[in-house]
Order: structure tokens, then C-alpha cells, then sequence
């Protein structure tokens, strides 16, 4: 018995990186999922990867549109009769100094992560809230936690996630609706390792665990808060962070 037997998922972003290894793991749980991502192509790619389509399907949806939103979560309804689980993972980094971003930079983090995240979440939460169950994952990510100099708009939209998660778990908990968050920190991925291997070492020296984490291991929390082992908490945010920033 997988932890997610018989559920359906949505995930965006998750064409690639910490977004398909969670549809991976909710996959070998049971879940059926729907893949979002900007990349069309991409998401159908994916999809097959994970077993076709009784399996998975791929849907392009730009997170920053409400109807792109609503088709992506349409589609899970339509496709395998039910919405249990979103995950809002889709993101983009932007990064310049203050002196050095100019404002379309700024705004488009802004976009994608808070208001792609604020989409995902109302327009889960009212099918959710219909059939009174539902678990909303939401990725944020360290640098919401303690600010990185060159992300002044990447630390102010996943620190942005936060607050939105909780204040939306209060909203929907009498509905039976969870709503947590996961802050990853350095997490290897092709993103991270084309750093600098100075910029690298730098992080590398900041964690206890003296290792960067996997995105499996992103997967694995992710999982836990969309099942059952996670059914008396809502609100909560999980660092996966190795015990950097403590």
C-alpha cells in the first residue's frame, strides 16, 4: 500500500528538479499526477517518464495566470476524477544586487513564486474546500528564512510563501484542508552545481550534515505532508536544510 494510493496530485514546476522528483515519489506511492510546467514539451516528457498516461499527464500552465491555473487543476479532475494534493513548486531565480536589478527582475520572481503560489493556492482551496479534504504543499525555500545578498526579490517571495501559507491554514482548517511549507536549503541540482566552486564551498561550509541535500530527500518531506502521516498538522513550515541556519 503506497502512502498516496488513490490520489490524485497536482504539481507545478515539475517537469524537472525538486518538482519531478516529488511527482516521481508521489507516483511510486499510488498518486496519480498531473505535471504543470511553463514547458509544454517538457511536462509531457516527464509524464511518460513516470508510466504514460494511466500514470501521469503533462500540462503546460503558466502559474502566473489564474486560467492557466484553472485548467491544470481542471485537469486533474477531469482526467482522474479527483484533486487530494497540490504542490506549488514552480519558480525562477532572477538574482542581482539591489544597485543592479532592474524592476521587470524583480517582478517576475514576485510573479511566479508569491502570486503563482497565491493561484494555486485559492483555486485548490475552493475544490478543496467543496469536498471538505485536501493537503497544499508549498516549496519556499531558505533564503526566506534568513535573506541571500543578490536575492533580495528570490528571499522576499519564498519568505512571502511562508506567511501565505499560514495565514491560508487558517482559513481552510476547519474545511479539512492542510496547508504547510517546505524550505529546502542547498540542494544539489544542475542549477546549484554550475556555482562558482567558491560560491559552492562557501554554502558547503555552513552545514552540519558537511553535505548538500538530494532532491529525493525534498521528495520524501514533500510526501509526508501530502499523506496521512502529516494529518494533525497544518501551518507548519519544514526546513530541509541539512541544519544549515539553525
Amino acid at each position: 500500500m503506497g502512502l498516496l494510493d488513490g490520489k490524485v496530485a497536482v504539481i507545478t514546476g515539475a517537469a524537472q528538479g525538486i518538482g519531478f522528483a516529488i511527482a516521481e515519489r508521489f507516483a511510486a506511492d499510488g498518486a496519480r499526477v498531473v505535471i504543470g510546467d511553463i514547458d509544454e514539451a517538457a511536462a509531457t516528457t516527464a509524464a511518460e517518464k513516470l508510466g504514460g498516461s494511466a500514470v501521469a499527464t503533462g500540462v503546460r500552465c503558466d502559474v502566473t495566470s489564474a486560467s492557466d491555473t484553472d485548467a491544470l487543476l481542471a485537469a486533474a479532475t477531469e482526467r482522474f476524477g479527483a484533486l487530494d494534493v497540490l504542490v506549488n513548486n514552480a519558480g525562477i531565480t532572477r538574482d542581482a544586487t539591489m544597485r543592479t536589478m532592474t524592476e521587470e527582475q524583480f517582478d517576475q520572481v514576485i510573479d511566479v513564486h508569491l502570486k503563482g503560489t497565491w493561484n494555486g493556492l485559492r483555486k485548490a482551496s475552493a475544490i478543496m474546500r467543496a469536498q471538505q479534504r485536501g493537503a497544499i504543499v508549498n516549496i519556499s525555500s531558505l533564503s526566506g528564512k534568513v535573506g541571500m545578498a543578490g536575492q533580495t526579490n528570490y528571499s522576499a517571495a519564498k519568505a512571502g510563501i511562508v506567511g501565505m501559507s499560514k495565514a491560508a491554514a487558517k482559513e481552510m482548517a476547519h474545511h479539512g484542508v492542510r496547508v504547510n511549507a517546505i524550505q529546502p536549503g542547498l540542494i544539489r541540482s544542475a542549477m546549484t552545481e554550475a556555482m562558482p566552486e567558491h560560491v559552492w564551498e562557501g554554502k558547503m561550509a555552513e552545514i552540519p550534515m558537511q553535505r548538500p541535500g538530494e532532491v529525493a530527500e525534498v521528495a520524501s518531506v514533500a510526501l509526508f505532508l501530502a499523506s496521512d502521516l502529516s494529518s494533525y498538522m497544518t501551518g507548519t513550515v519544514l526546513e530541509v536544510t541539512g541544519g544549515r541556519f539553525m
